[in-house]
């Protein structure tokens, strides 16, 4: 009976030092070989095949989407200052003219009879006026006359003068250089003061007046560049820049109004246009950027992997801008890193990693 009940203890005692191995194996302890289970385990996997590229160094551009309408340059409507009858139209209708040429003349009869009686006081008067002086030094005449012929020397200039005046409003100059719209008026036209003659526009360069949100206030100074595209000419871009911000913020669209200036010595685009703007917010040379598709979220945080010495290496990363299948990086990697952008879901942080061609070109900013 004694022998039976050893025999037991010695078998239990055998199964537990078995058991007790295979669990100190499982744990990372010994092998009979001398190493351990984990290391066998990583000498034994084989390197998992990705395809990685380089980040990619290029011009980064932050910008925001607008609609504006295209303006004038200068604009004005060419109105008459007296009442008279048109005699000479000096200009053709649509084209182009240059500051101070000649547009409208009207009929001169009337005025220029009074600059000639107007002329003739004048001379009168200097003529009295110089008799009273003369005779005043002689001691022969009062300083009240020399006073009475010097007021009327003095008026008859002005009258001279407002004269001239009339006479000069007979013709209607260009104000600035432009193109003249379609006239109202014909040759034999009786006109008033303030009746619509003819517009006339400056083009080269035409402005084009849009807003954007108030958000983007910080962000927003003279100089800016733009892109704008019009409906008259599809897939052709005119490149302009901010020249004045709106000091006052419109409290029922919450918005910024904002002017800028394009060239247009073609005269391709013409006042009131549709415009979609561009407006180009921030520039960043070498800025990071990598393709969209190695982007590993987790949580709230982003991560890629990157290759250093054949093995994948988790890296957090901050985003930036975005583009059509690429994403700025801000923090997190430097030029010459070497980012995974397929087979991230096989590896995991340390693993043995072996880079082969990617299928097809990936995009990145600036490729």
């Amino acid at each position: 009976m004694r022998s039976k009940l050893l025999a037991v203890v010695a078998a239990t005692a055998l199964a537990a030092a078995g058991v007790g191995g295979w669990l100190y194996a499982e744990r990372g302890g010994a092998t009979p070989g001398g190493g351990t289970a984990a290391a066998d385990e990583q000498a034994e996997s084989p390197a998992v095949a990705v395809e990685a590229r380089p980040v990619v160094l290029g011009r980064v551009t932050n910008e925001v989407s607008a609609v504006g309408t295209l303006r004038s340059n200068e604009a004005v409507v060419i109105r008459p200052e007296i009442d008279g009858r048109v005699t000479e139209i000096h200009f053709d209708e649509g084209t182009a003219v240059e500051r101070g040429q000649l547009l409208f003349g009207f009929d001169d009869l009337i005025p220029r009879a009074e600059l000639a009686d107007a002329e003739a006081n004048l001379a009168l008067s200097e003529r009295n006026y110089e008799r009273a002086m003369e005779l005043y030094r002689r001691g022969a005449g009062t300083g009240r006359s020399v006073d009475e012929t010097r007021a009327a020397l003095q008026s008859d200039r002005a009258k001279v003068d407002l004269a001239k005046a009339r006479l000069d409003k007979t013709k209607i100059e260009a104000p600035f250089a432009g193109i003249v719209g379609l006239r109202r008026v014909s040759i034999g036209d009786y006109v008033s003061s303030g009746d619509d003659l003819v517009a006339l526009a400056s083009i080269d360069p035409i402005k084009v007046d849009f807003r954007i949100p108030e958000r983007f206030l910080s962000a927003l100074h003279p100089g800016q560049e733009l892109d704008v595209e019009v409906d008259a000419f599809p897939g052709r871009t005119f490149r302009g820049k901010v020249f004045a911000v709106d000091p006052q913020i419109d409290a029922n669209g919450r918005s910024i109004a904002l002017r800028a200036e394009i060239p247009n010595a073609e005269r391709l685009l013409r006042p009131g246009l549709f415009s979609r703007i561009r407006l180009v917010l921030e520039v960043r040379e070498n800025a990071i950027t990598i393709p969209e598709e190695s982007i590993v979220p987790q949580g709230d945080g982003r991560f890629v992997f990157t290759v250093v010495d054949g093995h994948a290496v988790k890296t957090r990363i901050t985003l930036g801008q975005r583009g059509p299948g690429w994403v700025e990086v801000t923090s997190g990697l430097a030029a010459g890193d070497v980012v995974v952008t397929a087979g991230q879901i096989k590896i995991r942080e340390g693993a043995s990693v072996e880079v082969v061609a990617p299928t097809m070109a990936t995009p990145g900013a600036g490729a």
